[in-house]
């Protein structure tokens, strides 16, 4: 039988092969009793067989047709895992490699996936698997944002670096890159000529976290002008800084704003989600 042998390739592995079998048997009975279920099945196997678009495909097709399936929060689901999975490859297995320089879509998409089927099945047995990944995917953004604002204090555009770091203290507030994102605004403002925004948000980050590394023992804020000072010559690297350095002003201290109420309450401090939780699908449980 066509569904039996599909559903021995998806137990040894063979997903490629149980993806051929589930095709044929949904092309040949499309209104069989295991049409349903080799269609959710196939949403599975191309997950499996690390096939991201093949797989939302699948999912779109099965939430299309079957709205009112008791298994849909998984085809929700399994589309943005999907998406969560596109840029990683292989090799991020073995070598480590800063995903937040990345390109950002995927990212942005499989959160919006994860938010309508969190929007859609709260109560979902993977609902819990699914906000650890949004609360990572937070993180991951805005770390990109940081990089982008970063590379424009590099290259003296303090007007976008200052918009970059805004992004992030306005759309990731719960990230763990809003101090920085803070130090950011703080820096490019002052090199704006523009002190009072500067204070503002040096007064909001000495509220955050009063411990940031950007202040000193003395409680003034130290610019950061190595980390943000245009790239370096061929020929400074070459030897070693001894030659041709680059024309920088000694470092500037900012005083931490006074007034500062100390009895602030620090915010509660976002839930490590750099490891992900592995969640077995239903799937798995039911194959052994």
């Amino acid at each position: 039988m066509l569904y039996r042998s599909a559903q021995s390739s998806l137990r040894s592995g063979n997903y490629r092969d149980a993806i051929i079998k589930l095709q044929k048997l949904e092309a040949r009975f499309p209104f069989g009793r295991y049409a349903e279920q080799a269609q959710l099945e196939l949403i599975y196997a191309n997950f499996m067989s690390y096939q991201p678009e093949a797989t939302r495909s699948a999912a779109d097709r099965f939430i299309r047709l079957h709205p009112q399936h008791p298994n849909i929060d998984y085809a929700y689901y399994i589309k943005g895992l999907a998406e969560f999975n596109k840029d990683r490859g292989l090799l991020d297995r073995f070598a480590s490699s800063d995903i937040s320089k990345r390109d950002p879509t995927s990212a942005r998409q499989s959160f919006a996936d994860f938010s309508e089927f969190l929007e859609r099945h709260p109560d979902s047995e993977y609902a819990a698997d699914a906000r650890q990944r949004m609360i990572y995917l937070v993180d991951l953004l805005a770390r990109y944002e940081i990089n982008v604002a970063k590379f424009y204090m590099r290259r003296g555009a303090f007007v976008a670096a200052a918009n970059r770091a805004r992004n992030v203290v306005e759309h990731y507030s719960q990230s763990r890159s809003v101090d920085e994102a803070l130090a950011i605004r703080v820096e490019a403002n002052w090199r704006l000529g523009l002190p009072e925004a500067a204070n503002n948000s040096l007064r909001i980050l000495a509220i955050n976290d009063p411990r940031y590394p950007a202040f000193d023992n003395q409680g003034h804020f130290v610019f950061r002008q190595q980390a943000f000072d245009r790239d370096r010559s061929w020929l400074n690297m070459m030897s070693f800084g001894l030659v041709d350095r680059p024309d920088v002003p000694p470092p500037i201290s900012l005083t931490t704003p006074t007034g500062v109420d100390e009895a602030v309450q620090m915010p509660e401090p976002v839930p490590a989600a750099a490891q992900i939780p592995k969640h077995k699908p239903w799937y798995r449980r039911l194959l052994g």
